[in-house]
Formats: C-alpha cells, structure tokens, sequence
C-alpha cells in the first residue's frame, strides 16, 4: 500500500513539474475536457435533480412538521454546496471517466505502445497523464457548479409541488439565500479540485502499472475505480475537518 502510495506521488510530482508543457498539448487537454465535461453533463444533471429532490421530500417533511418549513430551502442548499455536489460528482466521474482512463492507458501500456513514446524520446507523463489530469481538475468544478444549480432546482421543485411539504419556490430560495454563503460553494470547489487531481493520477496510476494482457487491463480498471472512490470519501473528512474552523 505505501509502495503503491510513493509511487502516485511520484507520479503527481512528475505530471506537476510538467505543467509548463499543458499549452503545447492543448488539443489534448480540448478533447479531454469534452468527454469528461460536455459528455457527463447531462447525466450529472439528472442525477442532482433527483438528489435535491430527495433531501426536499426526506428532510422537508421532518422541518414543515416542526414548524420550520422555510428552512427547507437552506438545507437543501448547503447540503448539496458543501458534500453531495463534489462528493457525488466525483464518485460520477471516477466510475465513468476514471475507469476509461485506466482501460486507455492500461491498453497502451500492454501493447508496448507506451515503450514506444519513450523509444521517441517522448515521455509518456506529460504526453498521456498531463492532459488528463488538467482537464478533469477543469472539468469536475464545472459540473459540480451545475450540479448544485439542478439539485436547487430539483429541491424546489419537490418542496413546491409535495403535499406534505408545500413550501413555495418563493419561500423555498429565500431559507436558501438566507443559509448559503460564497463561501459554502467555494468549499465545495475547493473539494472538487481535490478530488479530481486524486482522481486522475490513481487511475493514470494503475493503467500505468497495468500487466497481463487483457485481464490485467480489467484487474487495473477496478482498482483504479474502486480506490478513487475510497480516496474521495477519505479526503472528503479530511477537508472537511480542515474547513470546518472558517464556517466559525
């Protein structure tokens, strides 16, 4: 596991100290940032309407039942701001994005095309992991931005039209002004950040590192998957407990 851990750092270094190069792979980094970015909105989209959805319809009652029903809005808000936008968007993007990564280089690493880079003289972290791991830290950002705007949306929706709660769209983003700061969604950016530079070199990682053939390639993207999503949780609490003191 440390073995393991070194070696992404080592990796996240290299790919950092190539940055200077990400203008000269700009058309890499474009079309990476559209299939991570414009392919996946649309399912980012539906996936935050339903949760504001869910946490109008669970929570609401509970608050309209206590007297407290214009706060429907707030909770709704900074719940999707600050935790389930990024974390939900980045466990998105690892299992659709990230499990393509790791399968795409994980193939290129077992036909010995990523020994042919290096016969080029060209290295293969700036050429291959660079574009990659800037353009989902651009990509994922962005979608939790829309993420958090539909899941609004979705938790008014719910609130207005739910017998049991019947909160007006107008009371509903009025609780919401009320409770959410800039701050609240600069967090839940900062996270996204985070969790998408962590994405991108777990999965590099383990295509990187893929042997075997075939079976090798599927043993890689698993991993790649299923530690991204395990990492994401982790650094979740982590940034968590370090922003909580600026909430004061």
């Amino acid at each position: 596991m440390f073995r393991e851990l070194g070696q992404m750092l080592m990796l996240l270094g290299n790919t950092l100290a190539g940055a200077p190069q990400v203008f000269r792979r700009r058309r890499a980094v474009a079309e990476q940032l559209y299939e991570i970015g414009n392919a996946s909105l649309f399912m980012a989209c539906l996936l935050s309407f339903f949760i504001g959805g869910v946490l109008a319809l669970q929570g609401g009652a509970v608050l309209v039942h206590r007297g407290l029903g214009a706060q429907v809005g707030g909770l709704v808000g900074l719940s999707m701001c600050k935790e389930l936008a990024p974390v939900m968007m980045a466990i998105l993007i690892a299992g659709r994005i990230g499990s393509a990564m790791a399968a795409e280089l994980g193939s290129m690493h077992v036909y010995q095309e990523v020994d042919a880079l290096r016969t080029l003289n060209i290295q293969p972290i700036p050429y291959l992991v660079l574009p990659r791991i800037f353009a989902i830290a651009i990509a994922l950002p962005a979608l939790v931005i829309f993420s958090i705007l539909v899941g609004w949306l979705g938790g008014a929706f719910v609130a207005s039209f739910n017998h049991d709660i019947a909160v007006p769209a107008t009371t509903f983003f009025a609780g919401l002004r009320e409770m959410v700061r800039t701050r609240d969604i600069l967090h839940g950016l900062l996270k996204s950040v985070v969790f998408a530079v962590a994405i991108g070199t777990v999965c590099c990682h383990h295509g990187l590192q893929t042997r075997g053939g075939p079976r090798g390639v599927g043993r890689s993207v698993t991993k790649g998957v299923t530690n991204s999503i395990v990492l994401i949780l982790l650094l979740d609490y982590i940034l968590t407990r370090i922003l909580l003191p600026f909430d004061a």
